[in-house]
């Protein structure tokens, strides 16, 4: 029979494993007796794992949350998970998170066995992150938890938004996600001032509880969380991941060479020295500055409004050269097809 300290081991391994578990099942695998097995769960109650008893024919055995945390069991994979997270929790966040990230790791990494410290000290993680104009301001963790309560509860958030907005009266909104994208966590919510999908940078909310009442959950356009915010941040409107504005052109470059440079669009081998490339943006002429940055002759394939805002471009760039004014102000027709429109307003 196992000492019991490795039966302790082993049967807080199984517990943490699946919610439930029979006493009789326990005993089974653990190769003792229902009696051993009451008495090792009462050893780890002592210990402070808040084990309670499950009623029901079998009877058996549940770990539940207690008020603080008690001491875990990771297998070796689990270990090696945890401290991958962790370093990249720690290297890519900032502010506190990243501060309660790295001491976790330091934590974890303490108590390693040998053979996994070795494995996980060879493991070194940078994270780069992308030239911004300014860089993600610190979010608070609690903000996040609160924020995260209420999408689970479903239960309305009024907060006011933005340094300037203490004053004003506070936003209403039902919280459906919490999300990072590219360094900033956000917060999806119908906006229920707006009766419409707001995105809102999280470093700028401000709560004000109490939170409620509850709500029933809208369905985001687009289906599901990825697909809308693809569609946000590409201009589209949150309903579709394409681009608002998609067109092909032909370039006098090898596709080999224009493969390279290209991360979103479709490339085309035409001849050895020509490629046909479909790309997307959030305006025409937006596409065509896009397309103008391969520096090599360009044909047009479609649509026409590509077209006119290479016409457009052709114009303002033309005046700069010389030192003449500026374009004058775009016609109504151009304004309806998105040309020369700055990218829409970003959360």
């Amino acid at each position: 029979m196992p000492t019991t300290s490795a039966r302790l081991l082993a049967l807080l391994s199984l517990l943490q494993s699946r919610r439930d578990w029979p006493g009789g099942v326990l005993a089974e695998r653990l190769g003792i007796s229902l009696r051993t097995v009451r008495r090792d769960v009462d050893r780890l109650r002592e210990l402070g794992y808040p084990v309670a008893a499950v009623k029901g024919p079998d009877g058996g055995y549940r770990l539940d949350a207690g008020t603080e945390l008690p001491p875990l069991l990771f297998d070796d994979d689990q270990a090696v998970a945890l401290t991958v997270a962790l370093q990249v929790a720690a290297t890519g966040a900032d502010g506190a998170l990243a501060d309660a990230a790295a001491r976790a790791l330091q934590t974890v990494r303490q108590v390693l066995p040998t053979r996994l410290r070795q494995r996980v000290g060879a493991l070194r993680v940078t994270a780069v992150a992308r030239p911004a104009t300014a860089p993600a301001a610190p979010v608070d963790g609690g903000v996040l938890l609160a924020l995260s309560a209420a999408v689970q509860a479903r239960e309305i958030l009024r907060f006011d938004y933005g340094p300037d907005s203490a004053d004003g009266p506070a936003r209403h909104a039902e919280p459906h996600h919490v999300v990072i994208w590219d360094g900033r966590w956000y917060l999806v919510a119908w906006d229920l001032d707006r009766a419409d999908w707001r995105t809102f940078r999280v470093d700028r909310i401000t709560l004000r509880p109490p939170h409620g009442p509850r709500f029933t959950p809208r369905a985001l356009p687009g289906g599901d969380v990825a697909t809308y915010l693809t569609g946000v941040f590409r201009g589209s409107g949150g309903g579709s991941v394409d681009w608002p504005c998609r067109g092909t052109v032909l370039l006098d470059l090898p596709a080999a060479t224009v493969a390279r440079y290209t991360r979103d669009g479709l490339v085309e081998e035409v001849a050895p020295d020509r490629c046909r490339l479909t790309l997307g943006s959030w305006s025409w002429v937006s596409l065509a500055a896009a397309v103008a940055r391969y520096d090599a002759a360009v044909t047009v394939v479609g649509p026409p409004p590509l077209t006119d805002a290479f016409a457009l471009l052709a114009d303002r760039f033309a005046r700069t050269a010389t030192g003449g004014a500026a374009a004058g102000p775009r016609s109504g027709q151009q304004r309806e097809r998105g040309e020369g429109v700055f990218p829409p307003q970003q959360p």
